[in-house]
């Protein structure tokens, strides 16, 4: 077993509001959906999740309201292990709540209030950074202010720390320094947005990479849902190889992928192996609904690797005797 990682992950966190329909609704069509249910949302939360599942010692930065909904998070935190050292309760406001509707394939559609999210301030930051500092890596996404995210990686990346930026909900990241920044992690649409570009730009994904390595991370990787991601260094592109699951639900992946690349960087894997790590633990995450439950721990994901390694192995051996 890997020597333990430490991850900082400064987050946000929502109640996710979740509704089942046959089909995403059209705009200005109204379905009759079923199976509402509250969750746990929110980028920060999912990652934390994830990480401390994969065994890793995390640490929380963020800001929550003094609601029933904040209150259910610090109990999710307490039950998950993860520090709640940076969260600050923000008396009168409310904490996040995401709407999300899926549908029978899959997909689906979301709408965040950040709520409380927004109040993330860099002071915030400063008061918990001996977390961020101690810390292997450190993980920020976008559903809080982006000076607040750039502010915590630039404290963390000065004390030596690995620093991982998921440049998600999709933001027009021209302009913007990101040399604090050791890894990128968008999706495609999140580059082309990062880029000024429209989702419809043909731009293949190892262009996009290289255009965002100008902006100052020293790595970017772009992931590629069904075909697995796309390492972009300046020394060269590397692929990484989808792993094929049956697909029940893919919400919440993204945020699997970066807390996984992030807890194997901080066990000492290089970027490639990281990023291989962390697309099967994002695959075997779609297996399930929702995103917190789906999220599966180290033994089942190492078991998964085990089999899947001894399945090459059957096959080699048995085009070895042919």
């Amino acid at each position: 077993m890997p020597t333990e990682a430490s991850v900082a992950v400064i987050g946000s966190y929502a109640k996710a509001l979740v509704m089942t329909a046959d089909r995403i609704p059209a705009p200005g069509e109204t379905l009759i959906g079923r199976d509402y249910r509250g969750t746990f949302g929110g980028k920060g939360s999912d990652m934390a999740v994830q990480a401390a599942r994969l065994g890793a010692g995390v640490s929380y930065l963020g800001v929550i309201g003094d609601d029933n909904h904040g209150a259910e998070f610090r109990a999710l935190l307490a039950d998950e292990g993860v520090d709640p050292v940076g969260l600050r309760v923000a008396a009168g406001e409310s904490t996040g709540v995401g709407f999300i509707v899926k549908d029978t394939a899959g997909r689906n559609v979301i709408v965040v209030d950040p709520g409380a999210n927004n109040s993330f301030s860099p002071a915030d930051v400063d008061a918990a950074a001996g977390a961020l500092t101690a810390a292997d890596v450190a993980l920020a996404q976008l559903e809080i202010p982006l000076p607040t995210a750039l502010h915590a990686l630039t404290v963390a990346r000065a004390a030596g720390v690995t620093t991982i930026l998921n440049p998600a909900p999709a933001v027009d990241l021209r302009g913007t320094d990101l040399t604090s920044v050791d890894v990128l992690t968008p999706n495609e649409h999140e580059a082309k947005a990062a880029l000024g570009l429209g989702p419809d730009d043909a731009t293949p994904p190892a262009e996009l990479g290289r255009r965002l390595l100008a902006l100052g991370p020293r790595a970017v990787v772009v992931t590629l849902g069904e075909a697995g991601a796309l390492v972009v260094t300046a020394d060269g592109d590397t692929e990484v190889a989808p792993v094929r699951v049956a697909v029940v639900d893919s919400n919440g992946a993204g945020d699997s992928f970066n807390a996984a690349l992030a807890v194997a960087l901080g066990e000492g894997r290089d970027l490639p192996a990281a990023a291989r790590f962390a697309g099967t633990v994002a695959a075997l995450c779609c297996e399930h609904w929702e995103t917190v439950p789906s999220y599966q721990d180290r033994a089942t994901v190492e078991a998964f690797l085990a089999a899947a390694a001894a399945d090459i192995k059957t096959e080699t051996t048995t085009e070895a005797s042919r």
